[in-house]
């Protein structure tokens, strides 16, 4: 039933007190909110937390949702206040992803000349990833929300500005300074390897 449904029919269905309607938004939701917060954190186990505290705090305060915004940008924006805010206080680990799957099968008679074929490509990606998770943990906060913000999920200008609660101008300044930095930090991880 509430698949079907708007976000701000679910938000009011949950204030008339049908409180399990809320698991549809956490469920609409989640996944696209843990990709962001696991690159602002640094690790799965952080991102976790935060992603449930942030569902936490959202059905705590919905009451003050206005509906001015989109309830996924509400709830993106308190997710990403809690990761910048150091939540619980913790310092961002590196992780290494999974690397990916890679399916056993019957060898081909025609050679497979995709990147993906050869036998190094998923251990030299995995490395890559490894390397800008290490430079983006090293950004400090702020700098590390915009480039997280821009450049990994694609959000405008004025998306940043309302979810970092900074004007846009301060969005580009600081875009500018983060991916001069993270591109030196780069540079000088690339160099000791």
């Amino acid at each position: 039933m509430t698949r079907s449904l708007d976000d701000h029919t679910i938000v009011e269905a949950c204030r008339a007190g049908q409180t399990e309607a809320f698991g549809a938004l956490v469920l609409r939701y989640q996944e696209r909110l843990y990709q962001t917060l696991l690159r602002l954190c640094g690790s799965s186990e952080d991102a976790r937390d935060v992603l449930q505290d942030t569902f936490l705090r959202a059905y705590e305060k919905l009451d003050q949702f206005q509906g001015d915004s989109s309830f996924y940008t509400w709830v993106y924006r308190i997710g990403v206040n809690l990761a910048l805010s150091g939540h619980r206080r913790r310092r961002a680990r590196i992780s290494l992803g999974r690397v990916g799957d890679h399916e056993g099968g019957a060898l081909e008679e025609v050679p497979d000349e995709s990147p993906e074929a050869d036998p190094t490509y998923h251990l030299e990606r995995a490395e890559r990833e490894q390397i800008v998770g290490t430079a983006l943990s090293q950004l400090g906060p702020e700098h590390r929300a915009v480039i997280v913000l821009k450049d990994f999920d694609g959000r405008r200008y004025e998306e940043i500005a309302a979810i970092l609660n900074v004007p846009v101008g301060t969005v580009r300044s600081r875009l500018h300074r983060a991916r001069c930095e993270l591109r030196d930090r780069l540079r000088c991880l690339i160099d000791e390897e």
